[in-house]
């Protein structure tokens, strides 16, 4: 009998979307259970910092303790483990394209993140020329995509869409005045091709605490 894997989880992280949409794509979803493990803020889970000691998720913990993160490093781990087509290609120059995408969205992400915590301090207290860089950044990021949206859709799907197509969702759950697909027609209909995806439905963000 196999054995289960145990993913610390939160519906509203989107390190853990990307995760949760790349194990339904490896057909994994009956390997893994999932355990809400409450991290961010100032408080930090002791507990969880055993086994995670920057105390982040999503982190993966194998039958034998062993811990995996971050979110790259779980997907790439995982793509081991089944014989569909891999999100992380072997062969070059596929897999150094789908490594640069993967950088790209974790790069928005990350960036969004920054502006979202910004965003959350009293408003004496922050810092709008930090605040106007990660806009640009982002809407930069937005710019470079609309010029590859022709061949994102004409290539295999890897980790790279998934980075890219979490990261564009993230600045609709959390930036929907930021309305990228204005002025961005291809990557916006790249987008909804990302969206109607099986993996993707079945894994939307949730803002619950």
């Amino acid at each position: 009998m196999t054995q289960m894997m145990t993913l610390h989880w939160s519906p509203r992280s989107p390190y853990v979307r990307k995760v949760m949409i790349a194990i339904h794509e490896m057909g994994l979803q009956d390997r893994i259970r999932t355990v809400r493990t409450v991290v961010g803020g100032t408080t930090p889970h002791l507990e969880f910092m055993k086994t995670n000691p920057l105390g982040k998720i999503p982190t993966l913990e194998l039958p034998d303790g062993t811990a995996i993160y971050d979110s790259p490093v779980v997907i790439e781990y995982l793509d081991t483990l089944h014989a569909g087509p891999k999100l992380y290609p072997s062969a070059w120059p596929e897999r150094l394209t789908a490594l640069r995408r993967h950088a790209l969205g974790q790069g928005m992400l990350d960036t969004a993140l920054s502006l979202l915590s910004e965003r959350a301090r009293p408003s004496e207290r922050q810092s709008e020329p930090h605040m106007a860089l990660w806009r640009t950044k982002l809407h930069a990021c937005v710019d470079a995509l609309e010029h590859e949206a022709e061949a994102l859709g004409n290539s295999g799907f890897t980790v790279g869409h998934i980075a890219i197509g979490v990261a564009l969702g993230y600045l609709d759950f959390r930036f929907g005045s930021m309305n990228w697909r204005d002025n961005h027609p291809m990557l916006a209909a790249w987008q909804a091709t990302f969206d109607a995806r099986p993996s993707v439905r079945a894994n939307l963000p949730v803002d619950d605490s």
